[in-house]
Formats: structure tokens, C-alpha cells, sequence
């Protein structure tokens, strides 16, 4: 009895060792992993962003009752001397009649040299939103009153905006009233006057595409990633700095139509952050878990890096990605929709394989997860 009890202790060891080195495979180069928060007057958040000022990152998301809801408003925590503040209100959606509507999606963009702008949307859904915007001359603790963009401007619907060399402020953004569209929004002036390019060709597939990320390839070379209720991201390419576009096209990489978030290292190599999910047959959405990162050097060929959540419990989604001034990786998004994470990572520790056909790189000796019943995912 002693005999075979020692043998299923080894067995168990053996599994717990195994499950915990196939983690470890996928976590290579993760500095922090933490939660912005642990209880906060909402019972429910979404949407993250993040942004470095020169006294540290701020991190922003909407909370209330529940997505859609009259009393979801944007909230701001501040990293202050490694850690981070309680999350305060800094926009809701009170009219002037005093009736309220939801906010959503906020998009936090620190202008070099300037002010932190905050844009958000405000509206009973987003077919029928409006884009706001505060700004903060104090890195994120106080805000201005809001001020309305321009009618039919929506801001950044979801990701950073990005200052190309010509001086332009690219907001990549997308509609979704009349079918799902992308558009951008440019300034040359950090948010005065806006200007449209688009929205762009829906391509052979006629896809539905919204929420696009922008990637910098240098000499006026971009590429969206974004995403679809057809399966797979997208992907369109410009040549003149974003004022022209290919038409939109399927990536070989699978979207669950949740959001997405890339950005362009200081080394040139890209970064992507995602639920490499494949719906089943031929659904258009699935589980927002696992999340991965993948890196590429063309923006074309990706090759897996990290899995930041990978759980049975669903949702793990609408992250952002930004690369601090000393070369760190810093990941913010949703948890299950009951907190906000962050995540810390040093890019040049990372583990890389080939993503190939579209499947994430098995990993020898590993079962996914069994999902279970979750709560219905929403935008």
C-alpha cells in the first residue's frame, strides 16, 4: 500500500512538474503580473489603456453596474512609487438634462512634451456613440471639462493613437452602425482640427473589420492589424504615410472577434497581443481565452511568445500593448471582467516559435484547458 501510494505522489509530482514547465515555456521574460486593484465601487470593468507621462504610467478602463449600462463611467489608477492608486471616475456620461448615458473604450495618448489626452466614447451603444476628450496637464490626476470631437469623429475607437515622422497623429478608428468599417482620423495639430482618410475597402471577402492597431514599418510603411467577425484578423498596408490604403485582407492568424493591440518596438520588430482562438465550425465568435503575444519582424510571419492568461474561465480580452522609454513591455487588459491586469515583460528574454498555418506551436505533453460556462461576452 505504502509502495504504490509513493508511486501516485511521484505520478501527481510528475504531472503538477510537468503542467508547470509547459507554463513556464509560454511565461519566458514576464517581470510582473499583477492586478491594478483589489476592490473597487464597481462590480464590473472592461477596456484597457495605457500610457507613460514623466511621473510614470497611468492605466484607464470603464467600470460600472455592466457594459451598457447608464453608470459605466472611465476610471484612471496611477503608478505612483511602484504601485498603483485606487482607480477614480474621471469621465462619465451625464448630460445636460442630467440623464445618463454609458461610456466606453478609453484611449490614453501622452503627447511628447504636452498633455495627456484621454479619449472616450459616450452613447447608448457604439452604433449610436460619440467621441469625447479630456486632457491632464498634471500626468493623469486632474482632467479638463469634456469637449466633444467633431460630429461623426469617434477619436481612437480602441487602441493608441501613433505620431508618424511626417508630425501626424494617426487614430486608427472604425464605425459600426451600417456595417463594421475602418476609417482614421488624423491630426497635425495633437487634437485641434481632425481630419478622415477612408473608410477603407472591405476586400474580396467583403469583411466586417473595426478596431484596428497601427504597426510601423519606417519611410511612411504601415500596416493595421484588426479586428473581425470573419474568423481570422485582418490586415490592410499603406506606402504614403497612411493616406492611402490596400484593400483589407485576412491574416493567417484566427480572431474570435474580440479586440486586439500591436505596437511597433524601438527595434523595428512588432508586437502583438490577442485570443489566438478559432471559433468552432463556423462561428464568428468564441472564448476570450487564452491571450497570447506574438512577435514578428515583417508584420506578416509571427512567431509565438507568451500566453498571459490561459484558464477554463473565460474572459481574458481588450488588451493593450505600449514599450516604455527603458525598453519594457507593458500589457493592461481585462480579467475575466472583474478586474484589470497588468502585466511587465522584458522583450529580450523571450522564447520564440514559428507560428505556422495559423496554429499556435504545440507544446508536447500539454491539454488545453476545458472551458467552462461563462458570462455572455459582450463588445
Amino acid at each position: 500500500m505504502l509502495k504504490r501510494h509513493i508511486i501516485f505522489l511521484f505520478i501527481c509530482f510528475g504531472v503538477s512538474s510537468l503542467a508547470t514547465a509547459q507554463e513556464a515555456k509560454w511565461r519566458k521574460g514576464i517581470l510582473v503580473d499583477e492586478f491594478i486593484y483589489e476592490k473597487a465601487p464597481f462590480p464590473s470593468c472592461h477596456s484597457a489603456t495605457l500610457a507613460e507621462t514623466p511621473e510614470g504610467l497611468v492605466y484607464a478602463f470603464f467600470g460600472g453596474t455592466r457594459e451598457r449600462h447608464p453608470d459605466v463611467e472611465i476610471y484612471v489608477s496611477r503608478q505612483v512609487n511602484g504601485k498603483w492608486t485606487a482607480p477614480v471616475s474621471a469621465a462619465d456620461g451625464v448630460q445636460p438634462d442630467g440623464t445618463r448615458l454609458p461610456t466606453w473604450n478609453p484611449v490614453l495618448y501622452q503627447v511628447p512634451g504636452g498633455d495627456l489626452l484621454l479619449f472616450y466614447k459616450v452613447g447608448p451603444k457604439p452604433s449610436e456613440w460619440w467621441g469625447m476628450l479630456k486632457t491632464s496637464k498634471d500626468n493623469g490626476k486632474t482632467w479638463s471639462a469634456a469637449q466633444k470631437l467633431p460630429d461623426t469623429y469617434i477619436g481612437p475607437v480602441k487602441n493608441k493613437p501613433v505620431l508618424l515622422s511626417n508630425g501626424n497623429l494617426f487614430s486608427a478608428s472604425s464605425t459600426e452602425g451600417k456595417g463594421w468599417k475602418v476609417h482614421f482620423e488624423v491630426s497635425s495639430d495633437f487634437g485641434k482640427t481632425w481630419r478622415k482618410i477612408g473608410p477603407l475597402d472591405a476586400g474580396k471577402d467583403s469583411l466586417n473589420v473595426i478596431q484596428p492597431s497601427i504597426l510601423d514599418h519606417g519611410n511612411g510603411k504601415l500596416q493595421i492589424l484588426a479586428r473581425t467577425r470573419n474568423r481570422a484578423l485582418a490586415e490592410a498596408w499603406s506606402y504614403d504615410y497612411g493616406e492611402t490604403w490596400t484593400a483589407l485582407s485576412k491574416t493567417n492568424l484566427p480572431n474570435n472577434n474580440s479586440g486586439t493591440d500591436a505596437v511597433t518596438l524601438k527595434n523595428g520588430k512588432h508586437v502583438l497581443v490577442y485570443n489566438h482562438v478559432l471559433p468552432p465550425g463556423d462561428l464568428a465568435k468564441g472564448p476570450r481565452t487564452p491571450l497570447n503575444v506574438a512577435v514578428s519582424k515583417d508584420g506578416k510571419n509571427w512567431k509565438a511568445a507568451l500566453i498571459l492568461e490561459d484558464s477554463p474561465i473565460s474572459q481574458y480580452s481588450y488588451p493593450a500593448v505600449i514599450q516604455t522609454k527603458d525598453g519594457l513591455l507593458h500589457f493592461a487588459y481585462t480579467w475575466r471582467r472583474e478586474k484589470m491586469k497588468h502585466v511587465v515583460v522584458d522583450p529580450s528574454k523571450l522564447k520564440l516559435k514559428k507560428i505556422k498555418n495559423g496554429q499556435w506551436p504545440a507544446l508536447k505533453g500539454y491539454e488545453a484547458p476545458v472551458l467552462k460556462e461563462t458570462k455572455s461576452e459582450e463588445e
